[in-house]
């Protein structure tokens, strides 16, 4: 084909594109303004004319193709269409932000002059600069969150593409998305591009196990429909009855929560019973408030179907955080499995799905209309205002808590308090006040007394206990969860000469120094924890996939590789991370924490202790088992001397038909 031919199907390509642009633009209620994104799509086709992506298609369409997922997935505007088709002009060509705001104005400006902040990934070749790059896109998030909505519309395209870029930059930009994209979409409410940044890392992060359960899903996909319409048919009926317009769907896990509940559970593929779950979305009558509608509906549902009494989420009457709003219920199937059904209305169900965008179109303005995502969005300048002088340590603790899941606890008086989940008495004082966190010695929780360190939990009601010879120590940073209170104990422990003194770097060890150097490890029984330390927080055995880095005090850390800290290590390190495995012999044990519920019977408690301690001579070092309505739950600690021989031993166990559910709990 002669190259002015090329030229030409190339430009019907990219025209036929941009029509496609403008199709999903008139869908939306937004105000029209087709001559501004023409205007913007010209300029940016001139700017990167003649420059190609690695696939070796034009550039031009990677940004039409961000702006089409801005409009059409996350449901925004003309501004940020114009934003998404300019923001990579100031990067890669000889344009400037004043170019831009010349053309287009200051608002359109400022958007790409943020995306252009942290241009190529959170974290580049000078990881800490690129960390403060981040810092800064967070500053321009609490003024104008589409900086980072159509930063997330950018990674979305860059990681459906990233088969075109080599192996090591595919691995690091999916641990990169792991790490700070997908979560930081779900707290921004956009729960299907999350879901899908979660199953593309996964692809290029475990290759193989991701085509395995895709294959498998493939296989029981018709299955699992089939037992869909059965389920939904009385459903619709009642539905219609009750005089509703609505949509039941269908929705099947995706192949990253599959492979977590199978590698949290121990169980293979076959036994994840949860594979679908339901999705009611109904047109609201206007004579009765949306949240008695739900609970009407629910009602209906369980009068059919069997509920599953500790599987109810209750998302109307106190929405997460992100503005999600949903009542879900889990119910009992005709085919004698588990489906959770979600309830909500259509408001409800733009906002779950187009996050931010959604949420904003149904304000109404009013000062008490301020929901938890808007609380949220405020907070991230308080954090902001005094953070850490090491960038990476301020991303850390940015992430601890602004991207964790919430608990909602009580003061005395009845407010409520959103706080991520691991927060301790401690952080509660300290986001009351900073005074009460200084001073506080203790908390009355349900009107019990409870430590510092006593981890809240949702619909806790709790009262500060304070003392003026109370002050911070250093133990302190090991119980707070939240950047904001690390952050002023930090401040506080410095200003006594404490800090610096204690927190000191030790010197590496030889062997250790001389075991990094080598990249490639082997764990034995008689090195681990002598020259490599299994972290703490992920508690990895033998037979875990792991990986390992180096610390700041020099010791070689091996972590799960799913832990959320080695996900971190990825995005710093890159080439620095040290490959690991397994050569024990046995000798050793680990501890290993499980997790069992089922049906209370009397003698299912001594079966299961039978089972372990004499069929499997394992050792229980602690207990605890409670009973409530007909169900139990308990924790055992264990010594186990890897994985192998817990996976046999979740056979066993759930060969005792009392027991419903096994897990590992890190």
């Amino acid at each position: 084909m002669q190259p002015e031919n090329i030229n030409q199907k190339e430009d019907e390509m990219i025209q036929a594109e941009f029509e496609r642009l403008l199709d999903d633009y008139r869908k939306t209620p937004h105000r029209q303004k087709v001559e501004l994104i023409t205007q913007a799509f010209e300029f940016a086709k001139a700017a990167h004319a003649g420059i190609r992506r690695r696939s070796g298609e034009p550039y031009i369409m990677h940004p039409l193709a961000v702006a089409r997922i801005v409009v059409g997935e996350i449901g925004l505007g003309s501004t940020s269409i114009c934003a998404a088709l300019l923001h990579d002009v100031v990067e890669d060509t000889d344009y400037t932000v004043e170019d831009i705001e010349a053309r287009f104005g200051h608002k359109i400006a400022s958007i790409v002059d943020g995306l252009t902040k942290i241009s190529g990934g959170v974290f580049g070749q000078q990881a800490s600069l690129q960390a403060e790059n981040f810092r800064k896109l967070l500053l321009t998030m609490s003024e104008d969150v589409r900086v980072v909505l159509i930063k997330i519309a950018d990674r979305l395209h860059n990681m459906r593409t990233l088969q075109a870029q080599p192996p090591e930059k595919q691995y690091k930009i999916a641990g990169e998305t792991q790490y700070i994209y997908a979560p930081l979409a779900h707290r921004l409410g956009l729960f299907p591009i999350k879901t899908e940044l979660e199953d593309l890392s996964f692809k290029y992060e475990h290759p193989d196990t991701y085509r395995d359960i895709s294959l498998k899903l493939s296989k029981v996909r018709e299955d699992q429909m089939q037992i869909f319409e059965q389920f939904a048919a009385p459903i619709r009926d009642k539905l219609e009855m009750m005089g509703y317009t609505f949509d039941i769907h269908a929705r099947i896990k995706s192949v990253y929560s599959i492979w977590k509940k199978m590698t949290t559970k121990h169980v293979p593929f076959e036994e994840v019973y949860d594979l679908l779950a339901v999705r009611i979305i109904f047109d609201p009558k206007m004579d009765i408030s949306e949240k008695d509608q739900c609970w009407m509906i629910y009602s209906a549902l369980t009068e059919m179907y069997k509920p599953h009494p500790e599987r109810i989420r209750d998302w109307i009457s106190t929405p997460k955080a992100n503005g999600y709003e949903a009542l879900h219920v889990t119910v009992m199937g005709n085919e004698g499995q588990w489906i959770e059904v979600q309830i909500r209305t259509r408001r409800m169900h733009e906002i779950a799905e187009k996050g931010l965008a959604a949420h904003w179109r149904y304000k109404t303005g009013m000062e008490d209309d301020e929901t938890e995502l808007d609380k949220w969005i405020r907070t991230i300048r308080e954090t902001l205002q005094n953070p850490s002088p090491n960038a990476i340590d301020f991303l850390d603790t940015f992430k601890l808590n602004l991207f964790a899941d919430e608990v909602f606890v009580f003061t005395p008086q009845g407010d409520i308090k959103t706080m991520p989940q691991g927060a301790t008495v401690l952080d509660f004082a300290y986001l009351l006040h900073s005074e009460l966190g200084e001073h506080c010695i203790g908390a009355k929780v349900n009107h019990r007394l409870q430590p510092l360190n006593y981890q809240l939990c949702g619909g806790d009601q709790v009262e500060i206990l304070t003392s003026h010879t109370q002050h911070p120590t250093l133990q302190w940073l090991e119980w707070l969860t939240t950047a904001k209170a690390q952050d002023k104990v930090k401040k506080y422990l410095k200003k006594q000469g404490v800090l610096s003194d204690e927190i000191a770097e030790v010197e590496m060890d030889r062997k250790t120094e001389l075991a990094a150097k080598q990249k490639n490890i082997t764990l034995t029984d008689d090195n681990i924890n002598v020259l490599y330390h299994l972290a703490p927080c992920c508690h990895p055995i033998p037979g875990d996939e792991v990986l390992a880095y180096r610390d700041d005090s020099g010791r070689i850390m091996v972590h799960k590789i799913d832990c959320p800290e080695a996900k971190l290590q990825k995005t710093h390190y890159g080439k620095g991370l040290i490959a690991v495995t397994w050569d024990t012999a046995g000798a050793n044990t680990y501890a290993q924490t499980i997790k069992l519920e089922g049906i209370d019977k009397i003698g299912v408690v001594i079966q299961m202790l039978y089972t372990i301690t004499e069929s499997f001579h394992i050792n229980i070092t602690d207990i605890h088992v409670t009973a409530k309505d007909g169900l139990f739950s308990g924790t055992l600690e264990l010594q186990v001397h890897g994985v192998m021989e817990l996976d046999t031993l979740f056979r066993q166990l759930g060969n005792i038909k009392e027991i419903k559910n096994i897990e590992r709990v890190n």
